[in-house]
């Protein structure tokens, strides 16, 4: 395309989403459509992919975009639970004038700020606008699956007696490649959200599974972990190769003293080498801590993980001004939606 084509920052409709990023190679779930429909219920807001093609490749974003409360038509920008940012695509992908098509976007959506978490496997940090706030958090925990790779050997030796423990045991797992239905995961991850009094953002409405299992069926993962016929442990994967995405977990009694999670991640890990996978992302603590969930996932790796880094963005300061009552500065961004994301999860 010539150079005039560069100069046009789109807003790509709904079903032309997935065809897009097909003809550009990107297959990661993270970006899809189907996605993003499920995470629009978690984080109500308008999804949108905006695409900028170059002489020397292009440019996509896929976002969340919010209206502020009591905003007077503000709006705001977001990536949603999980990873993403924009993507740089091709040889020479135009990032530089993206950016200065995605400010006057946003003056003109009347967007006045934009939070990313970035993508720890594309490493797309690296291409933020000059502008944004960068910030890196614990690096998420990364397994590499290479033909040579000692799958258990290279773990901590805590968790590789355990799912030995666990599989002499009798624990019993099953691989289900895009699952008809997610309603036994479904039902033991509420439990184990009850039993561990998790926060009310991590209680999802039905609405969100019936929207991920219908816009990614195909890119589904579930591994089961079964103890004298009942389920004790479950995992919910996101599989687009070459990465397999861990999204969420779940276990009840005996469980936990079978190492049952820890078997049924090993046991994902083996079949997604199988099937050609590159690395297992295990993904990051609570909110990108270095916490007990960030060393249990740790551990399975000899790896140092990936990268895992937040870009916040003021596009209108005055107005950002009106609506936190300060500037930006570290803490909750943006502030102004601070105190309603306490509410959420209580």
């Amino acid at each position: 395309m010539g150079a005039a084509g560069a100069e046009r920052l789109r807003e790509v409709e709904p079903p032309a989403w997935d065809e897009l990023l097909d003809e550009l190679g990107c297959r990661d779930a993270y970006f899809r459509r189907g996605f993003f429909d499920a995470a629009c219920l978690v984080e109500p807001g308008a999804a949108t992919l905006l695409h900028l093609e170059g002489d020397g490749g292009h440019v996509v974003f896929a976002c969340i975009v919010r209206d502020v409360p009591a905003g007077q038509g503000a709006r705001d920008v977001v990536t949603p639970y999980g990873y993403g940012g924009p993507l740089a695509l091709g040889a020479d992908p135009p990032v530089a004038r993206f950016h200065e098509l995605y400010e006057e976007w946003c003056a003109a959506e009347g967007v006045v700020t934009t939070f990313v978490r970035f993508h720890p496997l594309h490493e797309n940090w690296r291409y933020a606008a000059p502008r944004a706030r960068l910030e890196r958090l614990a690096n998420t925990a990364s397994w590499p699956l290479g033909a040579d790779a000692d799958l258990l050997g290279g773990m901590h030796a805590k968790h590789r007696r355990e799912i030995r423990r666990g599989v002499e045991a009798g624990l019993e797992t099953v691989v289900r490649s895009a699952p008809e239905e997610l309603g036994d995961f479904v039902a033991l991850y509420e439990e184990t959200m009850r039993r561990r009094d998790a926060d009310a953002f991590y209680f999802f409405s039905a609405a969100y599974w019936d929207a991920l299992a219908a816009g990614l069926r195909e890119r589904l993962l579930v591994v089961d972990g079964r103890f004298e016929g009942e389920l004790v442990a479950s995992a919910l994967f996101l599989a687009t190769p070459p990465w397999l995405h861990y999204h969420l977990g779940a276990m009840r009694d005996p469980g936990g003293s079978l190492g049952a999670t820890k078997v049924v991640l090993y046991e994902a890990a083996r079949w997604a080498r199988e099937q050609g996978y590159a690395e297992l992302h295990l993904g990051s603590g609570l909110g990108g801590r270095e916490d007990s969930l960030w060393r249990f996932k740790q551990r399975f790796s000899p790896s140092a993980g990936r990268e895992f880094w937040i870009g916040k963005l003021v596009h209108d300061e005055a107005r950002y001004r009106g609506l936190a009552g300060a500037a930006p500065a570290d803490g909750y961004f943006p502030a102004y939606r601070a105190a309603a994301a306490l509410e959420a999860r209580r």
